[in-house]
């Protein structure tokens, strides 16, 4: 399918479109116009072929944000270390129905041999932070977080177990990979799927790479932690292990360091352009291939996608529902109008995903962090877009 250069009249905006998909850039040039973004893309892949490729705006002070801009995708990256799981259930490596303690013995102190990899993947297994007192600097020692883990015991609370596990899903994760495979996730996902799809996107940043990095800003709506949370949601000690254990996104955010993009944070650090992750999902709604290369097989990416935990988050009153690490469509609908629709969406805004009838993958990125779950920035794109493929 070829494409067309293409630039926005009236925004800031420019990029690769298909015949037929102009109504989806337009929209994206809107987001600039009427909805006062301040950087970002969108990308999206029909049956395999690029259709959308558009950027725009500003990627970080005095510097446009241009066609290789990369940006930190928060949570984004959970929807990639979805496939790194995955693809150690499919060699027979990984049982899901396991004991996390079977593959990492320290994991099963304080009576946590009941945690299950299941529980792990679907945010059940009660423990969506860490309880001992935390440095931002800690964030970037994966093995002084896993031990910390390891540790911890399960918590009398009961929300602990139907909660969103905002970054230690990722360290969970990431040592179970480490101790069945020997690779650390960001590595694991750099060679089995980065690297065979030709992705720009990783979980631990190349120092060479670091000037591309847009950077992150907190928009107005989103209020300090003091303010966001009501005061007996911040005395509750499950809460504040998951968000305040040290805030995640103070005004001075360290996501936008060398230090935070080097490190393998796997549930929050993750950095890619809105191409690559548009092209991830695509392969993903094709069913783990894509330009004749296969990273896994329909069978396993149809059990990524089996809903195994739904619930609505007590602490920041999302509905969710989970598959193994993929986020499932819910009614608030973030995934677009396709019922079946999966993926993963970022603080702040960023949002990723596949829609396997329509067989579309899909990405935005941005560097404005709005608080709206109802972000209109993507929306209206997802709108347009299903409306040409649907």
């Amino acid at each position: 399918m070829s494409t067309i250069n293409w630039n926005s009249q009236s925004a800031p905006a420019q990029g690769f479109v298909a015949p037929g998909f102009e109504a989806v850039a337009e929209e994206f040039a809107r987001n600039f116009t009427i909805r006062g973004d301040l950087g970002a893309a969108f990308a999206a892949t029909h049956h395999g072929q690029t259709v959308v490729d558009v950027w725009g705006g500003s990627a970080a002070p005095g510097r446009p944000w241009v066609e290789d801009t990369l940006q930190v995708i928060y949570s984004g990256t959970k929807g990639l270390m979805a496939a790194c799981v995955l693809k150690l259930v499919e060699r027979g490596a990984l049982d899901l129905d396991a004991p996390v303690a079977e593959y990492w013995p320290e994991f099963g102190a304080a009576d946590k041999g009941r945690v299950r990899v299941r529980h792990v993947v679907s945010h059940s297994a009660g423990l969506p932070g860490v309880v001992a007192p935390l440095t931002s600097a800690d964030y970037t020692d994966y093995e002084k977080m896993e031990a910390l883990l390891a540790a911890q015991p399960l918590p009398p609370d009961p929300n602990a177990f139907h909660c969103y596990h905002p970054v230690t899903i990722g360290w969970l994760v990431g040592a179970l990979v480490r101790r069945i495979d020997g690779r650390t996730i960001g590595r694991f996902f750099a060679e089995e799927f980065a690297g065979p799809l030709g992705l720009d996107a990783c979980i631990g940043l190349p120092e060479s790479e670091e000037h591309r990095v847009g950077r992150l800003e907190v928009g107005a709506d989103m209020l300090p932690y003091e303010t966001a949370f009501s005061a007996a949601t911040r005395q509750d000690p499950t809460f504040v292990s998951a968000w305040g254990n040290p805030p995640l996104f103070p005004d001075e955010l360290p996501w936008n360091s060398r230090a935070y993009h080097a490190a393998e944070i796997a549930g929050a650090g993750g950095i890619a352009t809105a191409r690559s992750m548009a092209r991830y999902y695509g392969c993903m709604a094709l069913g783990g291939s894509i330009d004749g290369v296969t990273v896994l097989q329909p069978e396993t990416v149809a059990l990524g996608r089996a809903e195994r935990s739904r619930f609505m988050d007590p602490y920041i009153a999302e509905a969710m529902a989970f598959g193994v690490c993929w986020a499932l469509q819910t009614p608030q609908g973030r995934f677009g109008p396709p019922r079946d629709a999966f993926g993963h969406a970022g603080a702040g805004g960023s949002i990723h995903g596949a829609w396997p009838t329509e067989k579309v993958g899909f990405s935005y990125v941005m560097n404005e962090m709005r608080a709206d779950v109802e972000d209109l920035r993507t929306r209206h794109i997802l709108k347009r877009l299903h409306e040409i493929v649907g």
